[in-house]
């Protein structure tokens, strides 16, 4: 009868767990300020990722984080080498086609990922900086660009706050294989 009994809780475990593990990584991300808000850009080439606001009266700012994984579109061998490959990759012409780098950029690590940060202003007269982070894993990018009206460093904070909590990071590690 025991054996029995734990059969058929494990069989009801695996089932569940699928569909729980499921609807953790559609739920939204909350906590810390940040809600989640619908993709604002055209479809491109790539698959739409998570999207994200911060109020002013939890960030200091009004800010908005973007995320979304670029499969098979990384070097195999070396990752994100420099900062010219995270102004080609980080989607800050999604935001405004006129942007220019503050700085060299820096090495950071998103999950288990390691890449790149570089700050951008946004030369559209709308006086907002920007963050764009790409890291990888073998052959694969994720892709995050944070911005708003905040100072770049303080945008990046921020933001790599918010990508360090459970609900991104589950949601990354799932994006990055194939979803």
């Amino acid at each position: 009868m025991a054996q029995r009994m734990a059969m058929i809780a494990a069989v009801v475990l695996g089932l569940a767990t699928p569909a729980a593990i499921s609807a953790y990584v559609a739920a939204p991300a909350r906590g810390e300020g940040w809600q989640d808000i619908a993709w604002p850009f055209p479809r491109d080439g790539w698959p739409p990722g998570r999207a994200y606001r911060c109020a002013a009266a939890s960030c200091g700012a009004e800010m908005e984080l973007y995320i979304r994984p670029k499969i098979g579109f990384c070097n195999c061998d070396s990752g994100v080498a420099d900062d010219d490959e995270v102004d080609r990759v980080a989607d800050l012409d999604l935001i405004s086609p006129r942007f220019r780098p503050l700085q060299h950029g820096d090495v950071v690590r998103i999950a288990d990922m390691p890449g790149r940060a570089r700050h951008y202003d946004l030369a559209d007269g709308t006086r907002r900086q920007a963050v764009g982070m790409a890291v990888s894993r073998k052959c694969d990018l994720m892709v995050a660009v944070v911005q708003g009206r905040a100072g770049a460093a303080e945008l990046q904070s921020r933001a790599l706050h918010h990508l360090a909590s459970q609900p991104a990071d589950v949601w990354m590690k799932w994006a990055m294989t194939g979803g």
